[in-house]
């Protein structure tokens, strides 16, 4: 299954899946072979994915955990952003790897139907998982002086899972264990209508990414809007401080300071965490664009170059995603890893001066027991002589 990732229903399945139940007899070719050194790059590709993905998010989770902020909100939420990025490696690039390596599926239909509905979970939850990052940091901003409970950022998280939990249903559906050829079995989409995969692919597409980008998009420019607004306050709220007094008069002077006054000013922190979301976001865009382009082109456009080395890479850096998450956290947040190198350096000098002073303790120990057996011996000869006499 070449090329085949993320929700896999790559060309080859869809071209596959869009015959009808039945005729697969009548085919003359097999399977497709695939190109063994495209295989190679891809699962080299895949194995620096899941490397940089398990590895950074396991040091994001590991110094949440031991920062003294635990509680924060925004920790809250990159908390499960993390658990969502390994996710996606542990059971979307991880099986994806296994199966370039062994180019067909080899396991029950059982599994096969969780790979693929697990694969799909991971993408719902990176997703929207960001979303609600991006919209706990809108209100922040646009209503800074509303006040939310620690209950409902955990009920929204919870909302949040299980939706992605529920939306990824159908995928249990569509793949299953079916013969591809004669005596040849594969993890496979079957769709009942011949404009199944473009519907599918579609209602993805617009689901996991046209939708999600267009609410982050106003999100942001609310944001932007606020912190424009904000500024100028200040600017205002600043030459006010400076002019001589009763310099200020008339009603429009009046209420430009009375509503300075009101209006909390926006601190550097949280636009600095709107930065880091912001980034993101970005990130998310970039890595995500050509997969879901490359997608839509394949089953809408009967000539798209279905099995160009260029068309599958692209979709196999759609996880990349994942990797560049916990760069971004150590670039705006990087006294978190700080803080966890130092526990880690403490731990481990402490770790090293306890052996030290056991062996010391130990040879402390061994010298004054043969100390003592030596007086003993000395006392038994001395009291031996007089006897011998």
């Amino acid at each position: 299954m070449e090329g085949a990732f993320a929700a896999n229903w790559s060309a080859e399945e869809v071209n596959a899946s869009a015959v009808p139940p039945g005729s697969e007899g009548n085919r003359t070719s097999g399977p497709p072979q695939r190109d063994e050194a495209l295989a190679r790059v891809e699962v080299a590709v895949l194995s620096l994915i899941l490397f940089l993905a398990l590895s950074g998010n396991a040091c994001v989770l590991l110094a949440l955990r031991t920062t003294r902020h635990k509680h924060s909100r925004l920790f809250f939420f990159m908390k499960h952003l993390s658990i969502a990025d390994l996710v996606v490696a542990v059971f979307q690039v991880l099986p994806q790897l296994l199966w370039d390596i062994t180019f067909r599926f080899y396991g029950p239909d059982l599994l096969c139907r969780l790979v693929k509905y697990l694969q799909v979970v991971g993408m719902f939850a990176s997703t929207y998982l960001l979303l609600l990052m991006s919209l706990d940091r809108c209100l922040a901003i646009c209503q800074p002086l509303r006040s939310l409970r620690r209950r409902t950022d955990r009920l929204a998280v919870l909302a949040t899972w299980l939706g992605c939990l529920v939306a990824s249903v159908p995928q249990m559906h569509i793949f299953s264990l079916r013969e591809v050829a004669e005596g040849v079995f594969d993890c496979w989409a079957v769709f009942i209508e011949p404009w199944g995969p473009k519907a599918y692919i579609t209602w993805i597409t617009l689901a996991v990414y046209i939708v999600p980008v267009i609410v982050l998009a106003a999100c942001y420019g609310l944001i932007s809007f606020k912190i424009w607004q904000n500024l100028r306050l200040k600017t205002v709220a600043a030459a006010a401080a400076e002019a001589p007094e009763g310099a200020v008069v008339g009603a429009g002077g009046r209420m430009a300071l009375a509503r300075v006054s009101s209006v909390k000013l926006i601190s550097k922190a949280k636009i600095r965490t709107v930065k880091m979301t912001f980034i993101i976001v970005l990130a998310f865009i970039v890595c995500w664009t050509p997969f879901f382009f490359v997608q839509m082109w394949s089953v809408w456009d009967a000539n798209a170059p279905k099995e160009a080395s260029a068309f599958i890479i692209v979709m196999l850096l759609a996880s990349l995603n994942s990797c560049c998450n916990p760069w971004i956290y150590m670039l705006f947040t990087g006294h978190l890893f700080h803080e966890l190198v130092q526990r880690f350096l403490c731990c481990s000098s402490s770790y090293l001066k306890g052996n030290r002073l056991g062996e010391t303790s130990a040879s402390k120990k061994s010298n004054s027991s043969s100390f003592v057996l030596s007086q003993r011996s000395s006392s038994q000869r001395s009291c031996s002589q007089p006897s011998m006499a």
